[in-house]
């Protein structure tokens, strides 16, 4: 079996030399959607969920991670020589064949193999060899994601929808009580997506819903947390639904835990961890690492009267990667079982190197 990074070593401890996040901080925009070097690790995270004009329906995922080797640059001898790591995901859904298809491409920030640039002075450009997210224009939007490895591909463009939702406090997303170990995030929460997907000799054009996720930071998670559980959801009645569920070492669920309810009219509501109550409703088993995850939830946001099901697209969206964890498309569902909705999951933690549970379950 191979070995696999634990998620606590990745985002937690000291990182001499690197900005932390520890306070509020004004956002720039388009300017914030482009790197921020003096931090170890950052994110741009595109998810959704686009119908055929046969209805077939698919998820994706495009994730391009920058993590810091060396918090300042430090002349080299090699132009092969690197002071960052970039690092990508790509996965699509093929609900209806029941295929879940996931890769990872890592590479150095050097020769121009990957790299990050962006507004003022670029435009927006984030890439892993040739799996790209490009931003077109002085506002970056719209962006296209392009990726492709035998014989599943991308190629999407995400349209400018509602303006950059900051989460947490204006922005600042702490997740534990010591200083510092918090993000800077924000969202885009609800782009028209358009575009093709291909699976096997097929290439379909797409149109759906996406989401993107940014985040910046030096160390996230505090010493008794072990991963989290995440929700992005997008709303038939157009609200939005972000959610984080740190979880601890004990199998609890943190006091850090938040979350945002975005409205049709582009408000947000910040959502207090006792705020909202998840309920897991059942649970699936990897073949592969034997991690077992969650897999159905009842999720309520009593002030909000929202009362839904969460519920996979396919039980099996595990990304056997270098940090193994569960990401996937989801439907929303009423109570009675009507669509109220899509969105996407995430399941970080969950197994250690040895692909052991790392909670009690």
């Amino acid at each position: 079996m191979r070995a696999t990074l634990s998620v606590t070593e990745t985002l937690g401890g000291d990182a001499p030399g690197y900005a932390r996040a520890w306070a509020p901080r004004p956002f720039a925009f388009p300017a914030d959607h482009g790197p921020h070097p003096g931090y170890r690790t950052e994110w741009w995270y595109y998810t959704g969920n686009v119908d055929a004009v046969d209805g077939r329906h698919f998820g994706f995922q495009l994730t391009v991670f920058r993590i810091g080797l060396a918090p300042r640059p430090v002349p080299r001898a090699s132009a092969w020589g690197a002071t960052e790591l970039y690092a990508a995901h790509f996965a699509v859904t093929d609900v209806a064949a029941r295929r879940f298809h996931a890769v990872e491409r890592t590479s150095r920030g050097a020769l121009g193999l990957a790299g990050a640039t962006g507004p003022p002075g670029a435009p927006l450009r984030v890439w892993v060899e040739d799996w790209t997210v490009d931003g077109a224009g002085p506002r970056a939007l719209p962006m296209r994601l392009r990726a492709a490895r035998g014989n599943v591909a991308l190629d999407v463009e995400l349209l400018s929808g509602r303006p950059p939702v900051l989460q947490g406090d204006r922005g600042l997303s702490r997740k534990s009580e010591d200083p510092g170990n918090a993000s800077y995030y924000y969202s885009l929460t609800r782009m028209t997506a358009r575009g093709t997907i291909r699976v096997g000799d097929r290439t379909q054009a797409v149109s759906g819903l996406a989401w993107m996720d940014r985040e910046w930071s030096t160390s996230a998670l505090g010493r008794e947390q072990v991963g989290w559980d995440w929700f992005a959801l997008q709303l038939g009645d157009g609200r939005d639904l972000m959610l984080y569920r740190l979880r601890r070492r004990d199998g609890t669920i943190d006091r850090w835990s938040q979350g945002t309810l975005v409205r049709p009219d582009g408000t947000r509501l910040t959502l207090g961890a006792d705020a909202v109550v998840v309920d897991v409703l059942d649970h699936w088993r990897s073949p592969r690492s034997g991690t077992r995850y969650p897999a159905r939830w009842r999720l309520r946001v009593p002030g909000e009267g929202i009362d839904v099901d969460v519920v996979p697209y396919l039980a099996d969206q595990e990304l056997d990667v270098a940090v193994r964890y569960w990401e996937g498309a989801v439907r929303v569902m009423a109570r009675g079982g009507e669509p109220l909705g899509a969105g996407y999951v995430e399941l970080v933690g969950y197994a250690d190197a040895g692909g052991r549970p790392a909670v009690r379950e």
